[in-house]
């Protein structure tokens, strides 16, 4: 069985950072709601109580039997997590007589197997508003800091029980994730088995056990999810794995044969469909951003659909969803909506009555790349940049026409290429270009010009949640705009998007 870590989630915007840093540390979490009940079993090894935007003095604050959790497992309590389980046993918690957020100095006065290896003045983050005013009887202190009398506690006997006030997952608490480390090794007793490999054999063979002899489709995009997940199934089912990768004609220049080429050197049992023309024709004379998107994303389906009934008894539906989508369907703030419009194939007809099968679903996108790595998946697939679910339809502001199709690609190609050939393209988090509604005069040799004029974005971003424009070199963007306006004919003006997020977007539309 699986050794396991469990994330109690109360809402705080860090409980991902948790995850993330226990994974980095090989150790299996999962983030559950609060109040969700726990199971107890062998592979449980620890439990840790996240942060909240919320107060434990609250009437309607969010409540947990950490007592219980105390009496059969080591728990670590973070922030609110502290806060509530020193209240729970009877210690006093008010508000702080100066709120405390950013880096604080966390001093540590007690030897602890918590802190083995960590220094005595350590930087740490602060985000709370209300403090540890009194310990609970037969707990005792293990740190301060200039402004808070309890920065970190134990409990004193029976099962380890420990509490931050401080975030230890966030980057600049420094020796954050050698505080974890701790916990989760010296305290819980976790072997750090969870790598890659474990998870690709573990996977494999889950896979082979649920699906036996029967048949699984799959819409796939070219992208890192989708491309790992397939690799994964293709790998447990061979030839019983049926992928379909659709040409909305927003795609990449040369996309969809390159995708093609790079899943028959994987052996992936794929079948390409050329759809340009019937996604031409419906996006025709739409402008709208919103209504480009439905109809990308519809047609999507009713081309999906329509080739998936020409394949005979298929029972499953592979789809590359990973943990973050999970997360947020769970969230304590009450479940989302929907997964994102564009997210795989969220929106396929119920007409279609087949299983999930999602093996990525535990993993986050580090980790989906790091088993795409281990499976041999092409380094250019598993390190390219995010592309939006409607593509070029979304950086094309106005209609959508062939002509302007092409335009995009070949500049978007030069703009790609270029940051790959001078080492640029690793630096950003996502780049690409824009084709405005805008046309200008121009002067080519003798002749004036009345053409398009293109965008080009480029940011820097750790999840895409928030962003800022990359300061490209003046050289490079000199370059490039020469390029684009030499060998696109159509475009005779090139501009640079210095905006972050937010609050602007990181796409346009």
């Amino acid at each position: 069985m699986t050794e396991k870590i469990l994330i109690l989630d109360f809402g705080s915007q860090y409980t991902q950072l948790i995850a993330r840093a226990v994974r980095e540390a090989n150790v299996y979490c999962e983030i559950t709601p609060f109040n969700k009940p726990i199971e107890y079993n062998a592979g449980l090894k620890g439990i840790i109580l996240s942060g909240s935007p919320f107060s434990v003095n609250q009437p309607d604050a969010l409540q947990a039997d950490v007592k219980t959790m105390a009496e059969k497992l080591p728990v670590l309590g973070v922030c609110y997590g502290a806060q509530l389980t020193a209240k729970t046993f009877g210690g006093r918690v008010d508000k702080s007589d100066k709120r405390e957020y950013g880096r604080a100095t966390l001093q540590v006065l007690a030897q602890d197997i918590l802190f083995n290896d960590v220094t005595t003045a350590s930087q740490v983050w602060m985000s709370h508003s209300d403090t540890i005013k009194e310990l609970p009887a037969g707990f005792s202190i293990l740190g301060n800091t200039e402004s808070i009398p309890v920065a970190a506690y134990k409990r004193d006997g029976g099962l380890p029980l420990y509490g931050l006030q401080f975030h230890p997952e966030v980057y600049h608490s420094v020796e954050g994730k050698k505080i974890l480390r701790n916990f989760l090794v010296e305290v819980c007793g976790c072997t750090q088995n969870w790598t890659p490999a474990h998870f690709i054999s573990d996977t494999i063979a889950a896979l082979k056990q649920q699906i036996g002899d029967k048949r699984v489709i799959m819409a796939l995009s070219g992208g890192v999810d989708s491309t790992v997940a397939a690799t994964l199934i293709h790998r447990a089912i061979g030839k019983n794995l049926f992928g379909i990768f659709v040409d909305n004609g927003v795609l990449r220049k040369n996309e969809f044969q390159e995708v093609l080429d790079m899943y028959a050197i994987l052996g992936l049992n794929v079948k390409g469909v050329d759809a340009r023309e019937h996604f031409y024709t419906k996006l025709a004379g739409k402008t709208d951003p919103e209504e480009k998107r439905k109809i990308i994303g519809g047609t999507f389906i009713e081309v999906f659909d329509k080739e998936a009934h020409r394949i005979e008894n298929i029972d499953y539906l592979g789809q590359g969803t990973i943990y973050p989508d999970v997360i947020e369907s769970l969230s304590v703030h009450g479940p989302s909506a929907t997964i994102k419009s564009h997210h795989n194939v969220g929106g396929l007809p119920d007409t279609m009555k087949l299983s999930l099968i999602e093996p990525l679903r535990m993993l986050f996108k580090d980790e989906v790349r790091r088993v795409g790595v281990e499976l041999g998946i092409p380094h250019d697939i598993l390190f390219r940049h995010p592309f939006p679910g409607p593509g070029l339809g979304i950086r094309i502001l106005g209609e959508v026409t062939e002509e302007k199709v092409r335009l995009l690609q070949d500049a978007d190609a030069i703009y790609t290429n270029g940051l790959k050939k001078s080492g640029l393209y690793a630096t950003v988090w996502q780049a690409g270009t824009i084709l405005l509604p805008v046309k200008s005069v121009g002067v080519m040799g003798d002749e004036r010009t009345y053409e398009y004029t293109i965008a080009l974005r480029a940011v820097t971003s750790v999840d895409g949640m928030t962003a800022d424009w990359a300061h490209l070199p003046y050289d490079f963007l000199a370059n490039i705009s020469n390029e684009i306006i030499n060998n696109v004919k159509g475009i005779n003006r090139v501009v640079y998007d210095i905006s972050s997020k937010p609050p602007a977007t990181i796409e346009w539309e």
